[in-house]
């Protein structure tokens, strides 16, 4: 692949994606897209990069997009901030919604789904403490596939045990057949899947009070960053809270929010 292809590929990502993609991630540009180029009868990345220019069509673009971006998961991934949403974040949600009895909660950048469903069963262990109470679970991703695969909740041998107790796999899953494990109707039937680009207008979405947007802002650039904290204040309500990754900064110039001391990677509105 020449530079140029390099350049336009990436500039074509960045803007579609916020990806954002260095020389040193040449390698993955080939590894994840010469399938796509082979599927389509071409036989290197200069002539997807070229057909791309030339003929520039939705499906293609989204497929690119799709294979670009990175889709790792698991349940209860780094345990710590489903501690903080059980132990901190529920009781004093349940203390400022206890009016309307209903709280909103907003996956952001879900992938296959591992984050929204183990915040369903984290409702669902606390259930006998908040009789009465309704929760909404949206779930989102860029990627139309991944959200498909997620809202089956069908996982492979290795995805249901990974990070995931045996207790739980047991009480909320069903073995099939081929050795895989499907999440159960009620587990699923309380998340709300939808295709969403980070980059684009959020007010569709509604007004969230819990908003996890983890392992995904590491990826973009500091301006695409503040862009979305812009955005992700605009849709939480004023006693909301954002948990991002504990390895993830917040690019926030407005100072819209304020971190929790507890808990590295949670913020509130201010």
């Amino acid at each position: 692949m020449q530079q140029d292809e390099f350049q336009f590929l990436a500039a074509m990502l960045k803007k579609r994606s916020g990806l954002t993609l260095g020389e040193d991630k040449t390698y993955l540009i080939e590894s994840r897209l010469l399938p796509i180029a082979r599927g389509r009868g071409l036989e290197t990345i200069s002539q997807l990069c070229a057909k791309v220019r030339l003929q520039p069509d939705e499906a293609l673009l989204s497929e690119i997009t799709e294979a670009m971006t990175t889709n790792e998961s698991s349940f209860f991934r780094d345990i710590k901030p489903y501690e903080h949403l059980r132990k901190s974040l529920l009781p004093s949600m349940m203390q400022a919604c206890a009016a309307r009895r209903h709280l909103r909660i907003w996956s952001a950048a879900c992938s296959t789904g591992q984050e929204p469903y183990t915040v369903a069963m984290c409702l669902q262990e606390d259930s006998a403490k908040m009789p009465g109470w309704r929760f909404d679970i949206v779930a989102s991703d860029l990627a139309l596939k991944v959200i498909e695969k997620a809202r089956a909740g069908i996982y492979s041998q290795f995805e249901a045990q990974r990070g995931l107790p045996i207790q739980l796999l047991i009480k909320y899953f069903t073995s099939l057949p081929d050795t895989s494990w499907q999440l159960k109707e009620p587990i699923r039937a309380m998340v709300q899947f939808k295709q969403q680009n980070l980059l684009e207008d959020y007010a569709a979405l509604g007004k969230f009070d819990i908003i996890f947007c983890r392992n995904v802002l590491i990826y973009f650039d500091d301006d695409t960053k503040a862009q979305i904290t812009d955005k992700m204040v605009r849709s939480l309500q004023p006693h909301g809270a954002l948990i991002i990754g504990s390895t993830e900064s917040l690019i926030d110039p407005k100072g819209q929010f304020a971190a929790v001391e507890e808990f590295r990677g949670a913020y509130r509105v201010k």
